[in-house]
């Protein structure tokens, strides 16, 4: 079973080519790549995030094996769901010029350490949050296999089981993976107020600390989508030993040409030993 683009010609380019030459434009340049535990990644048009999101992965050692945790912005499916519409070790993720094959083997054993997750395709279908990360990973890792995980709705409690289960999956899986967390900042407030207030997440995200950036996300009210995945995704870092975070950037959609009466936030975020 295959997962079609759901975004393609309106996040990013429909064309093959286009795809292929900006996603490596977007990834050009930056640091020397270096390993990497985790990532928090923006998942916007690649004309307002592209940048940002490709200076993160540009400067990331990508592994074969990726793990992309994203929010669900459509309501469809299960609260914790994995693209994993049968056991066919077949399935991929093709969008224009790219077929990214699913791992099957890494997907059974995060099914066989996390109950909570639950096979689906509903949540995936025409989620955006995986899909426009994907060409930008695959530049980085042309033997690029995926694991797709969707989330809504968790409590810190169910978050801090799931983390603890995805580690776990990690340490036994055979070789090094990436765990991505898919998530753009504030929504639809004025610059300057998306700023103050994207510094409220931003400070617990740069300290690795995942209880803290759940509730002040709570607390605040920051319309951060993927808090969530960023939730897990910390917790599951520290227990493979994250003990640091570092803030590649941050802008706003004012930054790529936007209304500032009216922007989205986007941070990118690395987590390392």
């Amino acid at each position: 079973m295959h997962r079609h683009p759901a975004v393609a010609g309106t996040f990013y380019p429909r064309s093959p080519a286009a795809v292929t030459a900006e996603a490596a434009a977007l990834v050009a340049g930056g640091a020397a790549p270096a390993p990497a535990i985790a990532v928090v990644s923006p998942h916007a048009g690649w004309m307002y995030s592209g940048a940002l999101a490709g200076k993160l992965f540009a400067g990331v050692a990508v592994p074969e094996r990726v793990l992309v945790i994203a929010p669900n912005h459509t309501g469809h499916g299960p609260r914790a769901s994995i693209w994993s519409a049968d056991d066919d070790a077949a399935s991929s993720w093709q969008l224009p010029g790219l077929d990214v094959p699913v791992d099957a083997a890494f997907g059974a054993s995060l099914l066989a350490e996390a109950p909570a997750l639950e096979r689906d395709r509903d949540a995936h279908e025409d989620e955006h949050a995986i899909e426009v990360l994907l060409p930008l990973i695959a530049v980085r890792q042309p033997k690029l296999r995926l694991a797709a995980i969707v989330l809504g709705g968790l409590s810190f409690k169910e978050c801090e089981a799931l983390g603890a289960a995805i580690a776990r999956a990690v340490q036994r899986a055979d070789g090094p993976t990436l765990i991505v967390a898919s998530s753009d900042m504030s929504h639809y407030l004025q610059d300057d107020e998306a700023r103050e207030i994207d510094r409220l997440a931003l400070a617990p995200l740069a300290g690795a600390d995942p209880r803290g950036l759940f509730d002040a996300v709570r607390a605040h009210g920051i319309t951060m989508c993927g808090y969530i995945p960023a939730t897990v995704a910390l917790i599951a870092a520290r227990a493979l030993g994250a003990t640091r975070a570092t803030v590649v950037g941050y802008a706003t959609s004012a930054d790529a040409g936007g209304d500032r009466g009216r922007v989205v936030g986007y941070a990118a975020v690395r987590i390392d030993a």
